[in-house]
């Protein structure tokens, strides 16, 4: 990868002060990789620290807001940053550990064999989940199915969070038309990008929940439930009326 090549990875925050020595320093030595991290309005000493690294180390950003504001908002904001500033592959990535960064090296390799938007799936060649319950793991595979079944999307995993863009990804995103924020907001912008005729792949990761981490102690609620389950049959009707480009 030439050097020219610049890397944002994107991490949203909420009272991760506990994990961020440790995600820091699991961070892969790769040229041109820059950390912007989105925090909103931790309590905890999150955005401190960051401010704190921020002053000293040039490859590591912070954008502050006002309150939990969501996911899906954390994203588009980053996605803007990064296109503001001649990025050329964006990740999206969990603060808490549950994603390893050991495995963004493979995320590019993919990028470099001509892959547009590429996907940490917990579901590619069998299951990689660790510390779910049961129950937590089934709503994850049945919503994997649901989307699969009502919108086509080709993947195992929809609803992952560890992604790569290729910069053309999101440059032709309009990111006021995103209505979702939660999980939901994942399953559109891949809609998004596999009926414009972009090139995704999934590549198998391993995902361990880290319970410990009181920023995603609340990921998961009805109203994120919900929004998912309403998204996919609207996004159905949109492929309607705008089929996907060959």
């Amino acid at each position: 990868m030439s050097s020219e090549e610049h890397i944002l990875v994107i991490i949203p925050t909420y009272n991760e002060f506990n994990n961020l020595e440790q995600l820091t320093a699991r961070i892969p030595k790769v040229p041109g990789l820059s950390l912007l991290f989105i925090d909103d309005h931790s309590t905890d000493g999150t955005a401190e620290w960051i401010r704190a690294r921020a002053a000293s180390q040039p490859d590591i950003h912070l954008i502050e807001r006002p309150s939990k504001l969501g996911l899906g908002t954390a994203y588009v904001a980053g996605f803007k940053w990064a296109l503001e500033r001649g990025f050329d592959y964006v990740f999206e990535m969990d603060a808490d550990l549950s994603h390893d960064p050991a495995e963004i090296p493979r995320f590019l390799q993919k990028m470099r064999e001509g892959a547009d938007l590429v996907i940490g799936s917990r579901y590619a060649g069998g299951v990689r989940v660790i510390n779910w319950p049961l129950s937590r793991l089934m709503l994850s595979i049945f919503a994997a199915w649901y989307t699969r079944f009502w919108t086509g999307l080709p993947l195992e995993d929809p609803t992952s969070g560890f992604k790569c863009f290729r910069r053309k990804v999101l440059e032709t995103l309009d990111f006021d038309s995103i209505r979702s924020n939660g999980y939901a907001f994942q399953i559109e912008v891949s809609d998004i990008a596999w009926r414009a005729g972009f090139r995704l792949e999934e590549i198998p990761i391993i995902f361990t929940d880290r319970p410990q981490s009181s920023g995603t102690a609340s990921k998961m609620n009805k109203r994120i439930v919900f929004e998912a389950i309403l998204i996919v049959p609207r996004l159905r009707m949109h492929s309607l009326c705008h089929k996907r480009r060959a």
